[in-house]
């Protein structure tokens, strides 16, 4: 056998050798990632305190506790302890970071929340990309989000952040008024977030399958009960309305003309819609056609969930309708065309408060980032 087939055969072994070295060094470095994110020293971020203390089965005729909806408010849930305490960057060392993202980028109390480690730096944009080929056909609404290695800080991820991160959340909303989460979206989802831990290198903390879905119909359930739009007709009792008028009567009251035809009245200075002003008939309201515009009627809608203060808004709207009313020679009347009285208005009124407080018990406050998500 010649010098030449002796060193390449010792080359080999070499070789061969060092693979399996570096396979044993891979194995034991995610073995150790994975014992400190599936550690069993924090809560279930999903389920929070419904482990320690289920709630009691209501009977028959007592109203039913909607667990789901009371983790959001005033629950504090022992912190999770930081998984790469030794891998801290060094620009980031004796800074505080939070160890879960606020409300509003991952909500236990309705998103499926995900806890996504990586030993290694993720660079956002190629992450953004990869998630975005996984869960892309999602209906659900789904947020990524994780602490920048340069500022210490929980952001959200989009297309064109530039951070590096290792730990992350994936939140995926349970419900919104097209229904609750279904088990199809559900594989999806995480098969999606498993392909990426594959990808990545990174520990993904599944949740438990059954327990979502249990958890998004509950919540849907709920939401289903307290999905009221409040609406009141003013209709031409001769001639229609004119164009014209109703624009100068809406702006006039601080109401604005949006992209989606109607005006909408919001609160100075925010981006909320208290109620809207639509036509009664099936043409929506366009700024440039006003001038020749007519119609036998118009309708004032709240949305009860989604607005803050609800009565007061009620109340605002009602003044305004009835004034439209008498500018324009209408009548207010509800949709069977009855006309309204203001005992009518005051059982509405009261049904506003009731449905608020309902939510409220449950954590979920009419008008609040939850309920804007939820009842979208």
């Amino acid at each position: 056998m010649s010098d030449l087939q002796l060193s390449l055969i010792g080359l080999g072994i070499v070789l061969v050798i060092g693979v399996f070295a570096y396979n044993k060094w891979q194995e034991r470095k995610h073995r150790k990632l994975a014992e400190r994110v599936f550690r069993g020293d924090h809560p279930d971020v999903l389920l929070g305190r419904q482990q320690a203390d289920p709630p009691a089965v209501a009977g028959a005729g007592e109203e039913r506790i909607e667990p789901g909806m009371q983790i959001a408010q005033g629950d504090e849930e022992a912190p999770v302890a930081a998984v790469f305490e030794s891998e801290t960057p060094a620009g980031l060392q004796g800074q505080r970071v939070e160890e879960e993202p606020p409300q509003e980028l991952a909500d236990p109390a309705i998103d499926c929340v995900v806890r996504f480690e990586s030993a290694e730096s993720i660079g956002g944009p190629y992450l953004w990309q990869a998630q975005n080929q996984a869960m892309g056909k999602l209906s659900k609404p789904v947020c990524w989000s994780g602490v920048n290695e340069r500022t210490g800080a929980w952001e959200r991820l989009t297309a064109h952040g530039t951070g590096n991160y290792r730990c992350l959340r994936a939140a995926l909303q349970l419900a919104d008024r097209r229904g609750p989460l279904t088990d199809s979206e559900l594989t999806l989802f995480l098969n999606g977030v498993q392909r990426l831990a594959d990808e990545f290198l990174a520990v993904a903390d599944m949740p438990a399958r059954n327990a979502v879905l249990a958890r998004a119909a509950e919540i849907d359930r709920f939401c289903a009960g307290v999905d009221i739009q409040i609406g009141v007709n003013v209709v031409a009792a001769g001639a229609p309305f004119a164009g014209t008028k109703l624009r100068g009567l809406a702006e006039a009251a601080g109401m604005a003309l949006c992209e989606d035809g109607m005006f909408h009245a919001a609160p100075e200075g925010e981006d909320l819609t208290l109620y809207t002003l639509s036509n009664l008939e099936a043409a929506p309201f366009v700024a440039e056609e006003m001038k020749a515009f007519t119609t036998h009627g118009v309708t004032f809608t709240l949305d009860v969930p989604r607005v803050a203060a609800g009565p007061r808004a009620f109340d605002r709207m009602i003044a305004l309708a009835k004034q439209f009313a008498a500018s324009l020679g209408g009548t207010l009347v509800d949709d069977n065309r009855i006309p309204l009285s203001d005992s009518a208005l005051d059982i509405i009124h009261d049904k506003i408060v009731e449905i608020e407080q309902r939510m409220a018990e449950q954590g979920l406050i009419a008008g609040g980032p939850q309920a804007l998500r939820l009842f979208s």
